[in-house]
C-alpha cells in the first residue's frame, strides 16, 4: 500500500508518495490560492490525485493553510481543511499530524486538537531531519517563509510552537524566494553609487529578484506576478525598476541585475542573522546546516559563510524515482509525513 504525505498551504498543496518498497515515486506541488475559496483546494488536490497511481493509499496530512483570511480563525480553518480533505480522499485511511501526539486517525480529531494541528508542518520535516543527522540546524526556505530549527541528539529543540512564539524566537522568519514582496525585504537598495529608498508598493516580488540573478527554478514559481504580466527577465526587470521609481530599458539590464544582487544579499543577511540567534541557544559549533525548501540554494552559501558543512534534505531520503523538477527537499513536510506513516 502506498503512503502519501500532504502539506496543505495557503498558496500551494504539496504531496509526496512512497510505495511499499520505500521508494519515493512522486513529489508534486500544485498552486492553491486558498484565500480565494475552498474550491481552489478541491481543484489542487484533484489535480494531484489524478497524477497518482490508482490503488489503496494511506494519507497523512499537515497544514498551514488555516492561516488564510478565508477562515474566521485558525480553529475554523483547521476544521474546514480537514473536512474538505476527508471528502476528497473518501474512505482511504487518513491521519492528521498533531505535533507531539504524532499522527492521529481523522476520526480521533476534535476541537481540542486544532491548535496542535495549526501551522505545524515545520515540525514534521525537522523531526525527520533530526532522526537522520542527529545534530544540526534545519533551515527550510520556501516560497513565502523560512523555518529555522535547532537539532540536538536526534530531537528538535523548538522554543516556540505557535507562529507568534516562533516569530519571537526567530525560528520563523516571514521571508521567501517567490511570493515575498520586495518591499518586505528591504527599505532601501544600493544603485549606481546611491542608497535609494524603495517604494512601499506591491510592484515586484522576490521571484523577480531571483529570476534576475539566474537562480529561480521556474517550476517553483506558481504564483501570479505583481502586475499580472509575464514571467521573463525583461518583465522582472521592469517590475523591479518600478520599485525605484524608474522606467526600464533593456540596455540597462546589468543595472537591475546588480540591484537584484543587493536585495539577495539583504534577504540572506536577514536569514543568517536569525540562524545565528537560534544557534546561540545551544553550542553546536560544527553541526551542519540541513537545507530544505525551494530557496535552499541560499543555504549553501550561508553554510560556507558560517564555516559549517551543508547537507541537503533530499540526500536524507531513500531511493527516489520521481521524474519531476520538484524534489523531496522542495516538499520536505510532505515527504517527512509519508515516511512517518
Amino acid at each position: 500500500m502506498t503512503k502519501i504525505g500532504w502539506d496543505i498551504g495557503g498558496a500551494h498543496v504539496k504531496a509526496a508518495v512512497i510505495n511499499s518498497s520505500g521508494t519515493i515515486t512522486h513529489v508534486l506541488q500544485q498552486a492553491c490560492p486558498l484565500w480565494k475559496g475552498l474550491e481552489h483546494l478541491r481543484l489542487a488536490v484533484g489535480e494531484i490525485l489524478a497524477a497518482l497511481p490508482k490503488g489503496q493509499h494511506r494519507h497523512a496530512i499537515t497544514m498551514t493553510g488555516e492561516l488564510v483570511d478565508l477562515f474566521a480563525n485558525r480553529d475554523d480553518g483547521v476544521k474546514q481543511i480537514i473536512a474538505t480533505m476527508s471528502q476528497l480522499l473518501g474512505s482511504s485511511e487518513q491521519r492528521i499530524f498533531v505535533g507531539g501526539l504524532g499522527l492521529l486517525d481523522v476520526s480521533e480529531i476534535d476541537a481540542g486538537h486544532y491548535q496542535a494541528i495549526a501551522s505545524l508542518n515545520w515540525l514534521a520535516s525537522a523531526a525527520f531531519a533530526a532522526q537522520e543527522v542527529g545534530n544540526g540546524l534545519f533551515v527550510d526556505i520556501g516560497s513565502t517563509t523560512t523555518d529555522i530549527l535547532l537539532l540536538d541528539k536526534g530531537q528538535v529543540l523548538a522554543k516556540g510552537q505557535s507562529d507568534y512564539q516562533r516569530l519571537v524566537s526567530k525560528e520563523l522568519v516571514y521571508t521567501g524566494i517567490v511570493r515575498t514582496p520586495v518591499m518586505a525585504v528591504a527599505q532601501s537598495v544600493a544603485d549606481m553609487g546611491h542608497e535609494v529608498g524603495l517604494m512601499a508598493e506591491y510592484f515586484a516580488t522576490m521571484a523577480d529578484v531571483y529570476r534576475l540573478t539566474g537562480e529561480l527554478n521556474e517550476a517553483h514559481d506558481q504564483a501570479e506576478t505583481a502586475d499580472g504580466a509575464e514571467k521573463s527577465t525583461i518583465a522582472s526587470g521592469r517590475r523591479l525598476a518600478r520599485m525605484l521609481g524608474c522606467d526600464f530599458y533593456p540596455e540597462e539590464m546589468p543595472r537591475w541585475q546588480a540591484v537584484a544582487g543587493n536585495l539577495r544579499s539583504q534577504q540572506l543577511q536577514k536569514i543568517q542573522s536569525a540562524c545565528a540567534q537560534v544557534l546561540a541557544a545551544c553550542g553546536t559549533a560544527n553541526a551542519p546546516i540541513v537545507g530544505a525548501g525551494v530557496g535552499r540554494f541560499l543555504l549553501r552559501q550561508m553554510a560556507q559563510d558560517m564555516a559549517r558543512p551543508y547537507v541537503d534534505f533530499s540526500d536524507l531520503c531513500g531511493q527516489v524515482v520521481a521524474e519531476s523538477e520538484i524534489t523531496p527537499a522542495d516538499c520536505a513536510p510532505a515527504v517527512a509525513l509519508a515516511y512517518l506513516l
